[in-house]
């Protein structure tokens, strides 16, 4: 289980989307979930650098630290299971 608040490491090529509104990403994290159930959990993360962004990715893509070279630091918002 993922805790709300973490740090978690993504590589930014990987998100399904990106958006300034966050009630816009957890709708279409949503509605990816709906369509895709066998993609395990969505997450909604918050960039952690400059203008509020936030991104979709699925949980099972989070990088360790020693993927640390292609990835970006994001704060988990909400995930959607």
């Amino acid at each position: 289980m993922i805790v709300m608040d973490e740090v978690v490491l993504f590589n930014p090529g990987d998100s399904i989307g990106n958006f300034h509104d966050y009630n816009e990403a957890i709708q279409t994290a949503q509605i990816y979930r709906d369509r895709h159930l066998d993609s395990g959990h969505v997450l909604v993360v918050k960039s952690q650098k400059g203008e509020p962004s936030f991104d979709i990715f699925l949980a099972e893509q989070k990088l360790n630290e020693t993927n640390i070279k292609a990835s970006k630091k994001y704060t988990v918002s909400k995930e959607i299971n």
